[in-house]
């Protein structure tokens, strides 16, 4: 599994195709539109857009898009347990199929374009003599789709919920969660604030998209943590004692959970806040 964040300035002038990796987009801010071989979907904020590996694909920005991507060796997924034997989501799932949206044909499109594909060493070019958008129709079970996260339907109770209920996809070794808007726990004795907790079989990275995080401080929109494996980790000072009494959260952030260790990239550009470790001594 990759992890990245992405900014898009420019248009590209080129389709893309990833041989690789299936790839899923959330969209922190921006709107625009994807182009791809089964058709065209309207992008915008809140998205979450899987494209399975294989799919031509090019996007157009109309405002400046920002957000994260994931590419995963395997098939990003709704969760098998939102799921029966006919694959249907059930009616616990915390979303459904009138919530996924699929990419709508448009008038086919003749002519030659340039082609960039992911390969496992680099990229390879390529100049098609027929453009590949020259679909009329298509079927079965592989085509790019997206869902909103604030169509994401949270799952409370009287006491603190545990992060499995906010699973939204799953791939092989990782699943992706969704922290919205919700309300807090409603039995008189909760602590809506999540416990001290380490996740020993897992890695822990969190994308902070908006809002007041009911558990941190010091943390802005577009801040992302890594928690590894075996680390404690909780409530900020304060942050524990100061939820009681709270009904609600405003926020919104994407989690994913990983069953192998991740590395952090090497790169020029210093974005680590090197006091994070030590903001639980502060108050």
């Amino acid at each position: 599994l990759i992890i990245n964040k992405f900014h898009v300035d420019s248009n590209m002038n080129y389709l893309y195709r990833n041989g690789q990796y299936d790839e899923m987009f959330y969209i922190q801010k921006g709107e625009g539109e994807l182009l791809t071989n089964f058709g065209s979907m309207n992008v915008n904020k809140g998205d979450y857009i899987v494209i399975p590996r294989g799919v031509i694909w090019k996007l157009i920005k109309d405002k400046p898009i920002k957000g994260l991507l994931l590419e995963s060796k395997s098939p990003i997924q709704t969760p098998n347990k939102y799921r029966n034997k006919f694959g249907q989501l059930m009616e616990h799932s915390p979303y459904c199929e009138r919530d996924i949206v699929v990419p709508k044909l448009g008038k086919p499109i003749s002519g030659k374009v340039d082609l960039k594909v992911k390969i496992m060493n680099g990229f390879q070019n390529y100049t098609l003599n027929n453009h590949p958008f020259d679909l009329v129709g298509w079927d079965g079970y592989y085509y790019p789709w997206k869902i909103n996260i604030n169509d994401f339907e949270p799952i409370t109770g009287s006491i603190h919920q545990p992060p499995p209920v906010h699973q939204t996809f799953e791939g092989s070794g990782f699943v992706v969660c969704s922290f919205v808007s919700r309300l807090f726990d409603y039995h008189p004795d909760a602590i809506p604030s999540p416990y001290p907790h380490s996740n020993v079989d897992s890695d822990e990275v969190i994308f902070y998209s908006m809002g007041n995080f009911m558990s941190r401080n010091g943390i802005e929109e577009e801040s992302i943590t890594l928690h590894p494996a075996g680390i404690t980790h909780g409530p900020h000072p304060g942050k524990y004692e100061g939820s009681i009494g709270k009904s609600k959260t405003e926020e919104l952030a994407v989690m994913i959970d990983t069953f192998n260790p991740l590395k952090v990239a090497d790169n020029k550009f210093d974005f680590e806040d090197s006091e994070y470790s030590l903001s639980w001594l502060k108050k």
